[in-house]
């Protein structure tokens, strides 16, 4: 009968990750050209999360 094979030890990662999403954004404004503006200048709210598009890992870092 063999013996009981040890499982690896596994061990703690940290990465640096990109993330994009597209989200849906909602601001009251008069105009569309004012609804841009005010979004761009980050006035408005998420109305809701939105998908992931991609994700790429910048960095990786172990630690034991």
């Amino acid at each position: 009968m063999a013996a009981p094979r040890e499982k690896p030890r596994l061990k703690t990662f940290h990465a640096t990750v990109t993330v994009t999403r597209t989200e849906e954004w909602c601001v009251e404004a008069e105009t569309p050209a004012q609804a841009e503006a005010l979004l761009v200048a980050g006035e408005g709210q998420r109305c809701q999360m939105g998908d992931c598009l991609q994700i790429e890992v910048e960095t990786i870092a172990g630690r034991d």
